[in-house]
């Protein structure tokens, strides 16, 4: 239907044409034309006034004849609007939309009246709103670096690191305390110490498993053999006198167990079934202190195959034995006397080791407190960075548990930084000179126990009591052996009667055999009683030499420490 022509009455919508020009907007409607400016500030009245105006243009002079006048009425139509437009715009100055044709009908046809601009949008503006959007938020991290790109960050670092030490720290302890918890007890001052015994010791119970991990897993199987505590051993602490004391029990000990074997080794397996760690290791800690008389404060379980990573973390670990070992069975062949350097592997095959040796599991026994002294003068020597810590904390995290609180791995932290562990001094129970146990079978199945019977531990326990309470050096009772090469007649034996004097009971003289010996004396250590070895230190102001550098011909049966007078001894 053409534009320039006019049908009075009202017409349907479908038949409505809305130009899409903001000026050249036309609605017939009942021989009406309406037009909106489309700005707010255009009244209703101005709005009539283009009604009338155009009322005046289609009709004319001829409205009351009411004879239509159809020629080119568009372009007067036309004329009309841009006139009031420039108008209006002259005064105004504002930019205008157009509005839509069904808002004209509503107002114009309708009769509904309504102040409210409508604002139409095409497809175009509503695009370039979008993109607006999309690249205000891109913008976003560029607008806050610092909180894009490190706040943030840090904040995902910091709390991995917490979650991750936090799950360490409640493995260890077994979830008696967490890292805060840690934190708290480091960071606040206090005095954090062990519990202890009456007479003032700390005594705590090391044993350790075989297994993969501490669920006691072989390989791709678990079987009840990694479980059997193939290491016990007693660490007594005396916080005041900084003594240390270390000894051990053999595996094979008879004592009632949930099986017909009946070995001292089985207590942890028959009870921490169902992975009850606190449980099994209760029940060794109560009848292990039951033999030898202690009351035992801690246990620390310890999974022997950690030892290859804790080894090799601290790069290796080097031992002195006190006697031959020649164990087919896990590879180890290591010559007494001789410093011999170690790995992970080999550390743990002589921890296993007590076959072609001399005392059988009691030599492993010792060798195991060997490994355990020898990793901790590696430690102290220790080069520590933030990734050997975070390596160390990984492996302990999966290889230890223990009873420890927050607060008891405070004090120990605190006690060695203030004092360190430079002297941990081994009490054989069993050895060349003292055996207090004896092997024997029974029922086809060898045994370990008391030579006083297998019940009696009356002198086990004497013995620990006395090594325990008394002073360390005395307890240890070294044999030390002093030898003239000064060319000073009777050297030696002022020498002798100047180490009784300051505390060492057990000296002997003689002369040395010939050699260079220019200095004013030399020490050396045959069995490394840490206690006297630490006080001649001390007293001499000397490094103590290792006995592979003593001199040929010079007879060490029966000593511990030899002395060698030099020809400055008389200065």
């Amino acid at each position: 239907m053409s534009n320039n022509s006019f049908i009075d009455g009202l017409k349907p919508r479908s038949e409505k044409k809305a130009l899409t020009s903001p000026i050249k907007q036309k609605i017939f409607s009942s021989g009406y034309f309406s037009y909106e400016s489309g700005d707010p500030l255009a009244s209703r009245s101005r709005k009539r006034n283009i009604g009338a105006a155009t009322e005046a243009v289609v009709f004319g002079e001829k409205k009351a004849t009411k004879k239509l006048e159809t020629v080119n009425i568009s372009k007067k139509i036309e004329n009309v609007a841009k006139e009031e437009k420039e108008s209006y715009f002259e005064k105004k100055n504002v930019k205008t939309m157009a509005a839509t044709g069904q808002r004209s009908y509503e107002r114009d046809v309708l009769g509904i009246e309504e102040d409210d601009e409508i604002i139409e949008f095409d497809s175009d503006d509503i695009k370039k709103e979008k993109k607006k959007t999309k690249k205000h938020k891109k913008k976003f991290i560029f607008r806050h670096k610092i909180l894009s790109f490190i706040v943030i960050p840090l904040l995902i670092v910091g709390l991995v690191a917490y979650f991750w030490g936090d799950s360490i720290v409640m493995k260890i302890t077994g979830g008696q305390s967490g890292l805060l918890d840690l934190v708290r007890s480091i960071v606040i001052p206090g005095d954090q110490r062990f519990k202890t015994d009456s007479n003032g010791r700390t005594n705590i119970l090391v044993f350790g498993t075989s297994g993969y991990d501490m669920k006691g897993s072989e390989g791709k199987g678990t079987h009840s053999g990694s479980q059997l505590t193939d290491s016990i051993m007693v660490v007594s602490i005396d916080q005041n006198t900084r003594d240390v004391a270390m000894f051990s029990l053999p595996r094979d000990l008879k004592t009632d167990t949930c099986t017909n074997t009946s070995k001292i080794n089985e207590l942890y397996f028959c009870n921490s079934k169902k992975g009850n760690e606190k449980a099994g290791a209760d029940a060794l800690r109560n009848r292990v202190s039951s033999m030898v008389g202690l009351d035992i404060q801690y246990y620390v379980h310890i999974n022997w195959m950690s030892l290859i990573q804790i080894v090799d973390a601290l790069g290796g670990i080097t031992v002195t034995l006190d006697e031959n070992i020649h164990d087919d069975m896990t590879k180890t062949y290591i010559k007494a006397g001789v410093p011999t350097k170690l790995n992970g592997e080999r550390a743990l095959g002589l921890a296993r080791a007590r076959h072609g040796t001399d005392y059988g599991d009691f030599t492993r026994g010792n060798s195991q407190q060997k490994i355990l002294v020898a990793m901790k003068e590696k430690l102290s020597s220790q080069q520590i960075s933030i990734g050997w810590l975070i390596n160390m904390f990984n492996i302990l995290g999966d290889n230890i548990r223990t009873d420890f609180t927050a607060d008891d791995i405070s004090a120990a932290a605190k006690f060695v930084a203030e004092n360190g562990i430079e002297s941990i001094r081994p009490v054989q129970l069993y050895g060349s000179q003292r055996r207090l146990f004896t092997t024997g079978r029974i029922n086809g199945i060898s045994y370990t126990f008391p030579t006083a019977g297998q019940t009696n531990y009356s002198a086990i326990q004497r013995l620990v009591k006395s090594q325990l309470n008394a002073d360390p050096m005395k307890a240890e009772n070294a044999k030390i052996l002093i030898l003239n090469a000064s060319g000073v007649e009777g050297a030696a034996t002022k020498e002798k009667e100047e180490l009784t004097g300051a505390g060492f009971t057990s000296v002997s003289t003689g002369n040395a055999p010939a050699g260079d010996y220019f200095e004013k004396l030399y020490v050396y250590v045959v069995n490394d009683k840490t206690a006297t070895r630490e006080k001649l230190e001390t007293y001499y102001g000397v490094k103590i030499l290792d006995q592979s550098t003593l001199p040929s011909g010079v007879n060490t049966k029966n000593v511990d420490f030899v002395i060698i007078l030099g020809v400055g001894y008389s200065d």
